[in-house]
């Protein structure tokens, strides 16, 4: 067993009402970077929808032309990315004195704050990359904190193991009573990694204000009626009777699944800025053109 493993404090969650698939998402395909491919999967129109969450990629690749030039300095303001490596190797420098990498089974979150620049450049020629980076806006209250960075290795992220079989990888948020890698007050983030074996299910208790939404990276899987095939993102229904969401896998089966509770706030974006008002974005980008994004 992994030293991260924690099954014996696990405690059963009830769903007596199961959120339902209110829309399947394809994503879509695209570079960025340095000529990198991925899929964006939470784009753009979707924001205000699964409010905090402004964006989702996901890449994979056994092709190094498709990962190789990585992502070179590039600024960002107002939120937060959270990048989760499944496989591969990243090195991450940012204007702030952070350095760190992010390897197999760790992530790395950042806290943009009131702007960072930063680099993530492969440190690998060959072999495969593969992962995920999300977004999470902060509020106009946090916008403009300090740069924040952690990394977090794979042996500290909590593991458990449900009696069927279902193993659940805690990066944010808590399940089950076993408490993620990371708290955040404000968005109350829930990040789980689900490795679901045949025939398995699984029930995440959620309160009915968040927001909420699965991406399937491996096989398929069912809620209720509907199958949500992969490399799709189920985005679930929002109900006031409805206390959380049941997964179930016919095949083995690997998913994330995300929620948050709403800012509510105004959302404008211009690339790697995300704030309240034009105004903030125009001044966001006068800062970058002067260099005082990179003092942090």
């Amino acid at each position: 067993m992994a030293s991260n493993n924690i099954t014996s404090i696990f405690q059963q969650e009830n769903v007596t009402n199961s959120r339902s698939v209110e829309q399947l998402v394809a994503g879509q395909v695209t570079s960025d970077g340095a000529g990198v491919k991925l899929t964006r999967v939470l784009t753009h129109p979707l924001q205000r929808r699964l409010d905090p969450f402004l964006m989702l990629d996901a890449f994979g690749t056994d092709k190094p032309e498709d990962y190789i030039g990585g992502f070179p300095d590039h600024p960002h303001r107002g939120f937060e990315t959270i990048s989760y490596m499944l496989a591969g190797r990243m090195r991450h420098r940012d204007s702030a004195g952070h350095e760190g990498l992010l390897q197999q089974g760790g992530v790395q979150w950042m806290t943009a704050g009131r702007g960072v620049v930063h680099s993530e450049l492969p440190e690998q020629e060959e072999g495969r990359m593969e992962g995920f980076q999300l977004w999470l806006n902060l509020s106009a209250k946090d916008k403009m904190h300090m740069p924040w960075y952690r990394d977090i290795q794979s042996e500290s992220i909590p593991e458990f193991t449900t009696p069927a079989g279902v193993t659940v990888r805690v990066i944010a948020g808590t399940s089950h009573g076993v408490a993620g890698a990371m708290q955040r007050e404000t968005t109350e983030p829930l990040y789980l990694d689900l490795h679901l074996p045949a025939g398995a299910s699984f029930a995440q208790g959620l309160p009915s204000v968040f927001n909420a939404f699965i991406y399937v990276y491996r096989g398929e899987i069912r809620i209720g009626d509907r199958q949500v095939p992969q490399q799709r993102m189920a985005i679930l229904k929002n109900a006031t009777d409805r206390d959380g969401v049941v997964l179930s896998a016919d095949t083995p089966a690997r998913v994330l699944l995300i929620a948050g509770r709403p800012l509510n706030e105004s959302i404008v974006q211009y690339g790697p800025f995300v704030m309240n008002t034009q105004e903030q974005i125009l001044q966001a980008i006068d800062d970058y053109r002067e260099g005082r994004l990179e003092n942090g």
